[in-house]
């Protein structure tokens, strides 16, 4: 099992957890993870990345592992311990602003 911790919105959205656990296919990359959370909570479509693009939106990054995955290939295979479900992959939703 994937764990993926969602921000505090997205979990409103989708009226889950902080953390939720899914069931993905190998390999395991962050577009495998995002079809599923996807898939679970269709309210989420287009708020983690653009529908039609499958780019990440500006103002969301993603860790794991304490390392910043966000702008690497979507198509990468996630760390070891992510898969393991040791670590989580951790969608964050950044903060701008003066």
């Amino acid at each position: 099992m994937i764990r993926v911790v969602l921000p505090q919105l997205l979990r409103t959205l989708a009226a889950t957890q902080r953390e939720i656990e899914l069931d993905v296919a190998a390999p395991v990359t962050i577009e495998s993870v995002l079809d599923v959370v996807e898939a679970c909570y269709p309210v989420l479509r287009g708020t983690i990345r653009d529908i039609e693009t499958k780019k990440r939106r500006a103002f969301v990054r993603f860790f794991a592992c304490e390392e910043d995955l966000s702008h690497g290939p979507i198509d990468q295979p996630l760390p070891e311990l992510v898969v393991a479900g040791v670590e989580p992959l951790i969608v964050l939703g950044a903060i701008a602003g003066g």
